[in-house]
Protein backbone atom coordinates (compact mmCIF):
# COMPACT_ATOMS: atom_id res chain seq x y z
CA UNK A 1 0.00 0.00 0.00
CA UNK A 2 1.16 3.15 -0.26
CA UNK A 3 1.23 6.15 2.07
CA UNK A 4 2.63 9.61 3.28
CA UNK A 5 4.96 10.26 5.86
CA UNK A 6 6.48 13.07 7.95
CA UNK A 7 9.34 14.02 10.31
CA UNK A 8 7.67 16.93 11.00
CA UNK A 9 10.21 19.02 8.35
CA UNK A 10 7.72 20.40 6.39
CA UNK A 11 4.98 20.25 3.33
CA UNK A 12 7.44 19.64 0.92
CA UNK A 13 9.49 16.78 2.14
CA UNK A 14 6.70 14.87 3.28
CA UNK A 15 7.90 11.57 1.55
CA UNK A 16 5.40 8.89 -0.17
CA UNK A 17 6.08 5.13 0.69
CA UNK A 18 5.22 1.61 0.00
CA UNK A 19 4.58 -0.46 3.28
CA UNK A 20 3.50 -3.76 3.34
CA UNK A 21 -1.01 -3.60 3.33
CA UNK A 22 -1.52 -4.49 7.67
CA UNK A 23 -2.30 -7.71 9.03
CA UNK A 24 -5.25 -7.87 11.68
CA UNK A 25 -5.55 -9.07 14.74
CA UNK A 26 -8.33 -10.54 16.88
CA UNK A 27 -9.74 -7.48 17.51
CA UNK A 28 -9.35 -5.49 14.92
CA UNK A 29 -10.36 -4.59 11.53
CA UNK A 30 -8.41 -3.50 8.44
CA UNK A 31 -10.14 -0.37 6.26
CA UNK A 32 -9.55 0.61 3.14
CA UNK A 33 -9.42 4.75 3.16
CA UNK A 34 -11.75 6.27 1.20
CA UNK A 35 -11.55 9.89 2.16
CA UNK A 36 -10.19 12.05 4.72
CA UNK A 37 -10.07 15.78 5.51
CA UNK A 38 -7.58 18.15 6.62
CA UNK A 39 -7.30 19.78 9.87
CA UNK A 40 -4.84 22.54 11.43
CA UNK A 41 -3.53 20.13 13.67
CA UNK A 42 -2.53 18.49 10.66
CA UNK A 43 -0.40 21.17 9.63
CA UNK A 44 1.45 21.73 13.33
CA UNK A 45 2.43 17.90 12.70
CA UNK A 46 3.62 18.34 9.24
CA UNK A 47 5.39 21.48 10.12
CA UNK A 48 7.13 20.17 13.16
CA UNK A 49 5.37 22.95 15.60
CA UNK A 50 6.50 22.29 19.62
CA UNK A 51 4.90 19.04 20.74
CA UNK A 52 3.10 18.27 17.77
CA UNK A 53 6.69 17.49 16.05
CA UNK A 54 6.94 13.71 15.34
CA UNK A 55 9.65 11.68 17.74
CA UNK A 56 10.08 9.37 14.47
CA UNK A 57 8.63 9.15 10.73
CA UNK A 58 5.14 8.68 10.83
CA UNK A 59 1.83 8.87 8.73
CA UNK A 60 -0.20 12.23 9.50
CA UNK A 61 -3.82 12.85 9.22
CA UNK A 62 -6.18 12.32 11.70
CA UNK A 63 -9.76 12.03 10.24
CA UNK A 64 -10.85 9.90 7.68
CA UNK A 65 -13.89 7.64 6.54
CA UNK A 66 -13.27 4.29 4.87
CA UNK A 67 -14.57 0.99 4.00
CA UNK A 68 -13.88 -2.77 6.28
CA UNK A 69 -11.88 -4.89 3.99
CA UNK A 70 -11.30 -7.75 6.90
CA UNK A 71 -11.97 -8.21 10.45
CA UNK A 72 -10.39 -9.82 13.17
CA UNK A 73 -11.55 -13.15 14.38
CA UNK A 74 -12.89 -11.88 17.62
CA UNK A 75 -14.66 -8.89 15.93
CA UNK A 76 -18.21 -9.07 16.61
CA UNK A 77 -19.73 -5.21 16.31
CA UNK A 78 -18.82 -5.24 12.34
CA UNK A 79 -18.60 -6.97 9.33
CA UNK A 80 -16.82 -6.09 5.54
CA UNK A 81 -18.28 -3.54 3.79
CA UNK A 82 -19.19 -1.39 6.82
CA UNK A 83 -18.46 2.23 6.38
CA UNK A 84 -16.95 3.40 9.27
CA UNK A 85 -14.61 6.84 10.57
CA UNK A 86 -11.98 6.31 13.44
CA UNK A 87 -11.94 7.91 16.48
CA UNK A 88 -9.20 10.87 17.05
CA UNK A 89 -8.33 8.92 20.69
CA UNK A 90 -8.46 5.46 20.17
CA UNK A 91 -8.79 4.86 24.06
CA UNK A 92 -11.72 7.74 24.77
CA UNK A 93 -14.84 5.49 24.53
CA UNK A 94 -17.15 7.28 26.89
CA UNK A 95 -17.49 9.41 30.09
CA UNK A 96 -15.31 12.41 30.44
CA UNK A 97 -11.58 12.97 29.43
CA UNK A 98 -8.93 10.87 31.61
CA UNK A 99 -5.52 10.42 31.15
CA UNK A 100 -5.76 7.38 30.57
CA UNK A 101 -7.86 8.20 27.75
CA UNK A 102 -5.30 10.86 26.32
CA UNK A 103 -3.28 9.04 24.72
CA UNK A 104 -2.06 7.80 21.04
CA UNK A 105 -4.39 10.64 19.41
CA UNK A 106 -4.20 9.60 15.27
CA UNK A 107 -1.51 11.40 13.07
CA UNK A 108 0.32 12.69 15.53
CA UNK A 109 3.95 12.98 16.80
CA UNK A 110 3.57 9.07 18.31
CA UNK A 111 0.87 7.37 16.77
CA UNK A 112 0.11 7.04 12.89
CA UNK A 113 -2.23 8.22 11.16
CA UNK A 114 -4.68 8.00 8.29
CA UNK A 115 -3.07 9.17 5.16
CA UNK A 116 -2.65 5.51 3.90
CA UNK A 117 -4.38 3.46 1.75
CA UNK A 118 -5.31 0.83 4.16
CA UNK A 119 -5.62 1.62 8.37
CA UNK A 120 -5.98 -1.11 11.18
CA UNK A 121 -8.65 -0.02 14.26
CA UNK A 122 -9.39 -1.75 16.65
CA UNK A 123 -13.25 -2.55 16.82
CA UNK A 124 -14.26 -0.29 19.64
CA UNK A 125 -12.06 2.55 18.04
CA UNK A 126 -14.58 3.37 15.19
CA UNK A 127 -18.25 4.26 14.52
CA UNK A 128 -20.22 4.09 11.77
CA UNK A 129 -20.91 7.58 9.49
CA UNK A 130 -24.22 8.78 9.15
CA UNK A 131 -26.25 7.66 6.07
CA UNK A 132 -27.08 10.30 4.50
CA UNK A 133 -22.98 11.49 4.44
CA UNK A 134 -21.00 10.36 1.61
CA UNK A 135 -17.77 9.22 2.16
CA UNK A 136 -16.42 12.40 1.01
CA UNK A 137 -18.51 14.26 3.92
CA UNK A 138 -18.10 11.78 6.61
CA UNK A 139 -14.38 12.45 6.63
CA UNK A 140 -14.59 16.02 7.88
CA UNK A 141 -16.65 13.87 11.21
CA UNK A 142 -13.84 12.87 13.47
CA UNK A 143 -12.02 15.70 14.80
CA UNK A 144 -13.78 19.03 13.24
CA UNK A 145 -17.59 18.27 13.82
CA UNK A 146 -16.83 16.07 16.98
CA UNK A 147 -14.79 19.29 18.34
CA UNK A 148 -17.95 21.65 17.84
CA UNK A 149 -20.11 19.00 19.07
CA UNK A 150 -18.84 18.58 22.06
CA UNK A 151 -18.81 22.43 22.73
CA UNK A 152 -21.98 23.60 21.13
CA UNK A 153 -24.37 20.47 22.69
CA UNK A 154 -21.79 18.81 25.60
CA UNK A 155 -20.42 21.86 26.92
CA UNK A 156 -22.47 25.30 25.84
CA UNK A 157 -25.86 23.13 25.55
CA UNK A 158 -27.33 25.84 23.56
CA UNK A 159 -30.89 26.02 24.09
CA UNK A 160 -33.60 27.59 21.53
CA UNK A 161 -33.75 31.61 21.48
CA UNK A 162 -29.85 31.63 23.28
CA UNK A 163 -27.20 33.60 21.05
CA UNK A 164 -23.90 32.09 19.65
CA UNK A 165 -20.64 34.29 18.52
CA UNK A 166 -18.80 31.90 15.97
CA UNK A 167 -15.75 32.86 15.25
CA UNK A 168 -14.02 32.16 11.66
CA UNK A 169 -15.57 30.02 8.37
CA UNK A 170 -13.17 26.83 9.06
CA UNK A 171 -14.44 23.24 9.85
CA UNK A 172 -15.21 23.65 13.31
CA UNK A 173 -16.90 26.88 12.73
CA UNK A 174 -19.08 25.76 10.24
CA UNK A 175 -19.93 22.70 11.94
CA UNK A 176 -20.47 24.90 15.06
CA UNK A 177 -22.69 26.92 13.18
CA UNK A 178 -25.29 24.27 11.72
CA UNK A 179 -25.71 22.48 15.19
CA UNK A 180 -26.15 25.69 17.18
CA UNK A 181 -28.80 26.54 14.40
CA UNK A 182 -30.32 22.88 14.28
CA UNK A 183 -30.81 23.75 18.67
CA UNK A 184 -32.53 26.53 18.17
CA UNK A 185 -29.45 29.27 18.18
CA UNK A 186 -29.27 32.49 17.30
CA UNK A 187 -26.15 32.84 15.17
CA UNK A 188 -23.20 35.99 14.94
CA UNK A 189 -20.36 35.05 12.78
CA UNK A 190 -17.29 36.60 12.41
CA UNK A 191 -14.52 36.55 9.25
CA UNK A 192 -12.21 38.93 7.95
CA UNK A 193 -14.36 38.39 4.01
CA UNK A 194 -17.75 39.60 3.11
CA UNK A 195 -17.69 37.25 0.99
CA UNK A 196 -17.61 34.37 3.19
CA UNK A 197 -19.95 36.34 5.78
CA UNK A 198 -22.65 36.54 2.62
CA UNK A 199 -21.96 32.57 2.50
CA UNK A 200 -22.80 31.87 6.19
CA UNK A 201 -25.56 34.04 6.51
CA UNK A 202 -26.88 31.49 3.89
CA UNK A 203 -26.13 28.40 6.47
CA UNK A 204 -28.40 30.75 8.99
CA UNK A 205 -26.21 33.20 10.48
CA UNK A 206 -28.57 36.09 11.90
CA UNK A 207 -25.58 38.77 12.11
CA UNK A 208 -22.35 39.33 10.32
CA UNK A 209 -19.31 41.02 11.42
CA UNK A 210 -16.08 41.48 9.57
CA UNK A 211 -13.40 41.60 12.45
CA UNK A 212 -10.62 43.54 9.93
CA UNK A 213 -13.21 46.02 9.43
CA UNK A 214 -14.46 46.60 12.96
CA UNK A 215 -11.25 45.91 15.00
CA UNK A 216 -13.58 46.33 17.77
CA UNK A 217 -15.76 43.51 16.88
CA UNK A 218 -16.57 42.66 20.64
CA UNK A 219 -18.35 46.21 21.26
CA UNK A 220 -20.00 45.67 18.22
CA UNK A 221 -21.05 42.10 19.17
CA UNK A 222 -22.61 44.37 22.55
CA UNK A 223 -24.29 46.28 20.58
CA UNK A 224 -26.18 43.91 18.65
CA UNK A 225 -27.17 42.22 21.96
CA UNK A 226 -28.26 45.81 23.72
CA UNK A 227 -25.48 45.42 25.99
CA UNK A 228 -25.93 42.06 27.00
CA UNK A 229 -23.44 39.89 25.25
CA UNK A 230 -23.86 36.75 23.85
CA UNK A 231 -24.72 33.16 25.50
CA UNK A 232 -21.94 31.49 24.38
CA UNK A 233 -18.71 32.26 22.50
CA UNK A 234 -17.26 29.47 20.22
CA UNK A 235 -13.68 30.30 20.11
CA UNK A 236 -11.11 29.10 17.69
CA UNK A 237 -8.71 32.01 17.51
CA UNK A 238 -7.10 31.76 20.90
CA UNK A 239 -3.94 33.83 21.78
CA UNK A 240 -4.96 37.49 23.34
CA UNK A 241 -8.35 37.25 21.18
CA UNK A 242 -9.44 35.49 23.91
CA UNK A 243 -9.64 38.97 26.15
CA UNK A 244 -12.49 40.37 22.97
CA UNK A 245 -14.45 36.84 23.59
CA UNK A 246 -14.52 37.46 27.27
CA UNK A 247 -15.72 41.44 26.83
CA UNK A 248 -18.53 39.78 24.28
CA UNK A 249 -19.97 37.33 26.29
CA UNK A 250 -22.60 38.07 28.58
CA UNK A 251 -22.56 37.58 32.56
CA UNK A 252 -23.11 33.93 33.62
CA UNK A 253 -21.92 32.73 29.44
CA UNK A 254 -19.93 30.03 28.41
CA UNK A 255 -16.69 30.42 26.16
CA UNK A 256 -15.97 27.03 24.39
CA UNK A 257 -12.12 27.06 24.13
CA UNK A 258 -10.81 25.63 20.81
CA UNK A 259 -8.57 27.74 18.92
CA UNK A 260 -4.90 28.03 18.63
CA UNK A 261 -4.02 29.67 15.77
CA UNK A 262 -2.95 33.08 17.32
CA UNK A 263 -0.73 31.16 20.02
CA UNK A 264 -0.06 29.09 22.57
CA UNK A 265 -0.21 31.92 25.30
CA UNK A 266 -1.32 35.57 25.84
CA UNK A 267 -2.03 37.91 28.74
CA UNK A 268 -5.55 37.55 29.75
CA UNK A 269 -7.66 39.77 32.16
CA UNK A 270 -8.65 36.59 34.22
CA UNK A 271 -10.60 39.07 36.36
CA UNK A 272 -13.43 38.96 33.45
CA UNK A 273 -13.63 35.30 34.58
CA UNK A 274 -14.71 36.30 37.59
CA UNK A 275 -16.50 39.78 37.17
CA UNK A 276 -18.68 37.79 34.57
CA UNK A 277 -18.96 34.60 36.91
CA UNK A 278 -18.61 33.34 33.22
CA UNK A 279 -17.88 29.20 32.28
CA UNK A 280 -14.70 28.24 29.99
CA UNK A 281 -14.11 25.51 29.08
CA UNK A 282 -11.24 23.97 26.66
CA UNK A 283 -12.39 21.65 24.34
CA UNK A 284 -11.04 18.84 23.10
CA UNK A 285 -12.31 15.98 20.53
CA UNK A 286 -14.78 13.81 21.74
CA UNK A 287 -15.67 10.27 22.69
CA UNK A 288 -17.24 7.73 20.84
CA UNK A 289 -20.16 7.80 22.67
CA UNK A 290 -20.07 11.81 21.39
CA UNK A 291 -19.35 10.38 18.27
CA UNK A 292 -22.18 8.25 17.95
CA UNK A 293 -24.43 10.77 19.64
CA UNK A 294 -23.74 13.61 16.80
CA UNK A 295 -23.69 11.18 14.31
CA UNK A 296 -27.28 10.55 14.81
CA UNK A 297 -28.21 14.70 15.15
CA UNK A 298 -26.53 14.65 11.77
CA UNK A 299 -29.26 12.13 10.22
CA UNK A 300 -32.11 13.71 12.40
CA UNK A 301 -31.68 17.44 11.14
CA UNK A 302 -30.15 16.39 7.40
CA UNK A 303 -26.78 17.92 7.89
CA UNK A 304 -24.61 17.93 5.35
CA UNK A 305 -20.85 19.17 5.98
CA UNK A 306 -19.12 22.15 3.99
CA UNK A 307 -16.85 20.78 1.65
CA UNK A 308 -14.20 23.97 -0.04
CA UNK A 309 -12.58 21.71 -2.45
CA UNK A 310 -11.34 18.18 -3.04
CA UNK A 311 -8.29 17.06 -3.96
CA UNK A 312 -6.38 13.76 -4.59
CA UNK A 313 -4.59 11.23 -2.97
CA UNK A 314 -1.63 12.73 -5.19
CA UNK A 315 -2.36 16.38 -4.74
CA UNK A 316 -1.36 15.97 -0.89
CA UNK A 317 1.17 18.66 -1.17
CA UNK A 318 -1.45 21.40 -2.99
CA UNK A 319 -4.57 20.73 -0.33
CA UNK A 320 -2.00 21.19 2.76
CA UNK A 321 -0.97 24.56 1.34
CA UNK A 322 -3.97 25.48 0.14
CA UNK A 323 -5.40 24.71 4.35
CA UNK A 324 -2.08 26.54 5.29
CA UNK A 325 -3.52 29.78 3.12
CA UNK A 326 -6.57 30.12 5.39
CA UNK A 327 -8.34 30.81 2.01
CA UNK A 328 -10.87 27.96 2.71
CA UNK A 329 -14.46 28.23 3.56
CA UNK A 330 -15.60 24.41 5.16
CA UNK A 331 -13.12 21.50 5.00
CA UNK A 332 -10.69 20.60 2.57
CA UNK A 333 -10.47 16.84 1.43
CA UNK A 334 -8.62 14.22 -0.14
CA UNK A 335 -10.07 11.42 -1.99
CA UNK A 336 -8.85 8.26 -2.93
Amino acid sequence: MKVYATLGDGIEALQVKELPTPKVESEEVLVKMKSVSLNFRDLLVINGVASWKPVSQRIPVSAGVGEITSIGKNVSKWKVGDVVAGIFLPKWLEGNLTAEAYILPLGGPIADGVLAEYVVFNQQSIVKVPANLSNTEAATLPVAALTAWHAVARRSQVKDGETVLIQGTGGVSLFALQFAKAMGGKIIALSSSDEKLERVKALGASNTINYKKHADWDKKVLDLTDGRGVEHVIEVVGGENLNRSLNAVKIGGTISFIGLMAGLSAPINTYQFVSKNIRIHGIETGSRKMFEEMNRFIELHGINPVIDRVFSFIQIKDALKYLESGSHFGKVIIDF
